[in-house]
């Protein structure tokens, strides 16, 4: 069916927006709707990929390891450095927003590939892609939320610092999408999961030492 991520973006997305209007403060606001907009920019993405693929003569494995990197990154960065440009620099709002975003992108696009093959997947697909895609596109957003929260405070490395964060988030999606489609696809699980967990044992003891 040609419009179903449009379906699927519906019957997920909308339900959340009276949500918006039922939360108690703007940091839960926030993040939802960060969590909506992952969800929005899939499905531009998607269309922008089926753009790329006939362009590249339907090459899958050269435009998910190559182009689509580069364009999906691009589009998730945006928003996160928008929140980071006009609004704040606060570390724990842009990281918590940037996963967010890259969480709710990767639900819109588990739904539109599990709608597409549903005789291809199963319960340990399904968790595969929580443990794989789901950590990797919110690793990424967050590289991006996690330095803008320096690099806000430090102006003169700006240009510099904004293009070196989105290299790394492309990079970083371009070797997990190069992994998945190897011989050594374990390891595109153990990617983000290695990026994901010093990360949030950082935040914990941060937390932890806060509260003292």
């Amino acid at each position: 069916m040609e419009q179903m991520s449009e379906i699927l973006f519906i019957c997920i997305v909308m339900p959340m927006i009276p949500m918006l209007f039922v939360l108690p403060d703007k940091r839960s606001r926030l993040f939802v709707g960060y969590l909506m907009l992952g969800a929005l920019l899939c499905l531009i993405a998607g269309a922008l990929n089926t753009l790329l693929l006939q362009l590249f003569d339907g090459d899958m494995l050269y435009v998910t390891t190559t182009i689509t990197p580069i364009s999906e990154e691009i589009l998730k960065a945006l928003p996160v450095l928008y929140l980071a440009i006009f609004f704040t620099d606060d570390r724990d709002t842009l990281l918590s927003a940037a996963f967010a975003l890259g969480v709710g992108f990767a639900v819109l696009e588990d739904a539109v590939i599990l709608a597409q093959n549903p005789a291809g997947v199963s319960i340990g697909w399904a968790f595969a892609r929580v443990i794989g895609a789901a950590l990797m596109h919110g690793a990424c957003t967050s590289t991006i939320g996690l330095g803008m929260s320096y690099i806000n405070k430090r102006r003169k490395l700006f240009f510099c610092g904004t293009l070196s964060l989105l290299i790394t988030a492309i990079l970083f999606h371009a070797t997990f999408n190069v992994l998945v489609q190897s011989a050594y696809r374990i390891a595109a699980f153990i990617l983000p999961i290695s990026l994901y967990l010093p990360v949030i044992v950082g935040r914990l003891r941060a937390r932890k030492k806060e509260a003292q």
